[in-house]
């Protein structure tokens, strides 16, 4: 019981160290550079910006859509029991998701068409793991009480990536009412693991006339575990740190598994007070062919137990008869096929309204001769692929301008971890140096415990206007 309590804070611990990608409250930011990451074709009200390398942008975010630490371990009743109901309150599209992404370099400058361009390189580890619901139930309750039911193995599906993205892209302002923007990508992939799309299933059946009571099936077991830039590190004629950083750094710059991907959006005002926004992020790919290894599990297999004699000293190895008869029935393989992952797709839309117009003079080189606000109200869509289908989430929101030198925004998201997600963002600037700090969930912060998603950002960047 104690190993089974371990086991299930450590997975989510896991999932706690660094939520979706969801970045609502960067979204129609134009104040920073960032929002050009969420939006190709959103607006920037500068002319140039430098990122502080490693400290433009960092991103930490976790989540569990089934169940938090809270539901386990409060005060009151049997651990066991709590386990046991969260158990069976999760399903096979419950899951727990990690993404955390750091900055390593940033620039953008306005041309003369005042169009405004974008290079840089970010570094990005996404993880993402549906809970197990027959495999975990079988492991906790044992098959004892489910006699005919197929335990089903396609309940186990991960993704989980390492990698850094260099990437180039425009917006262009097609009119006053009306820009986009495009973003091509490179991905550097440095670490992959992939299992979806596993078979089979285990089944127990009575068998009064056999050798034992039970009898026990493993039908059509197909359960495939692909890894990149994995083995290597294992390698026992290089085990120093060095030598294993020099690995990581080797792949990280475009010397590992490599992929294509591009982003594009549009900002569109039918009105000076109305504007729709919409992006599409990540159509993309990464073709693993080093570093490569799959570990494959197939076949199928029945057996009545094992029926155990007593004789004395000729008495049959049961172990290692049984061990021989399922590695003749179940075989497993460590292959090196290379592979393809898509990047899971990201969709952004939005529409919005602003109102106390802004009557200050503002910088003409920028292409922004419409009215200005202080204030928007709006909401946001966003949703994005994951192996089962989309993950949703929906956020009104308030932007407020107190000054040019101070912006704030206030979020309340609604997704698969809660209805309560409330999010604030400050941006503040000192001269040219620009600092901000977002945070969402902030209603759970007084007890972590409770908490099923988390989020962070900050980052500080110099920000240059033409006079």
């Amino acid at each position: 019981m104690r190993m089974r309590i371990k086991l299930l804070v450590f997975i989510w611990f896991i999932s706690l160290s660094a939520s979706a990608q969801n970045k609502q409250l960067i979204y129609n930011f134009d104040d920073l550079p960032q929002n050009l990451l969420t939006n190709p074709g959103g607006e920037t009200n500068f002319d140039m910006h430098i990122g502080l390398p490693l400290l433009s942008q960092i991103h930490l975010s976790a989540g569990s859509s089934g169940v938090s630490l809270y539901d386990i371990f409060q005060e009151g009743g049997s651990v066991n029991d709590r386990i046991r109901r969260s158990l069976f309150k999760m399903t096979r599209r419950d899951f727990f998701t990690v993404n955390q992404q750091l900055e390593i370099f940033s620039i953008g400058w306005r041309d003369q068409k005042r169009r405004y361009y974008t290079a840089g390189i970010y570094q990005e580890l996404d993880a993402f793991l549906y809970f197990p619901k027959d495999p975990a139930l079988l492991a906790y309750e044992g098959n004892k009480n489910y006699i005919g039911k197929n335990f089903n193995f396609s309940d186990a599906a991960f993704t989980a990536d390492a990698l850094n993205v260099f990437h180039i892209g425009f917006t262009n302002y097609y009119s006053e009412d009306l820009n986009y923007g495009f973003r091509g990508k490179i991905y550097s992939g440095v670490f992959n693991s992939y299992s979806v799309g596993n078979k089979g299933t285990f089944r127990t059946e009575l068998s009064p006339e056999g050798p034992n009571i039970y009898r026990h099936y493993m039908n059509g077991v197909d359960v495939l575990i692909n890894t990149a830039g994995y083995a290597d590190l294992l390698d026992a004629e290089n085990p120093s740190g060095i030598g294993t950083l020099s690995k990581i750094g080797k792949r990280a710059f475009l010397g590992g598994n490599l992929g294509l991907g591009l982003d594009a959006g549009f900002t569109w005002y039918p009105s000076d007070q109305y504007r729709v926004t919409g992006s599409i992020l990540d159509i993309g790919f990464i073709r693993h062919s080093k570093n490569v290894e799959n570990y494959r599990y197939y076949g199928n297999y029945q057996t009545d137990g094992i029926q155990l004699l007593f004789p004395g000293n000729n008495a049959p190895s049961y172990w290692d008869e049984w061990e021989d008869d399922l590695d003749r029935n179940l075989k497993d393989e460590t292959l090196t096929n290379s592979y393809i992952t898509w990047r899971p797709v990201k969709i952004n839309a939005s529409i919005d309204y602003g109102f106390y117009e802004n009557a200050e003079p503002c910088n003409c080189y920028r292409p922004m001769g419409r009215r200005r606000y202080y204030n928007h109200i709006g909401a946001q869509v966003f949703a994005m692929k994951r192996p089962r289908g989309l993950n949703y989430a929906t956020t009104l929101y308030y932007d407020r301008t107190f000054n040019e030198n101070l912006r704030a925004k206030f979020t309340y998201t609604a997704d698969s971890y809660s209805f309560s997600n409330i999010g604030l963002m400050v941006s503040a600037k000192l001269y040219n140096f620009n600092v901000y700090l977002a945070a969402d969930n902030l209603l759970d912060y007084t007890n972590l415990a409770k908490a099923r998603n988390a989020s962070v950002q900050l980052g500080f960047q110099l920000l240059f206007s033409r006079e």
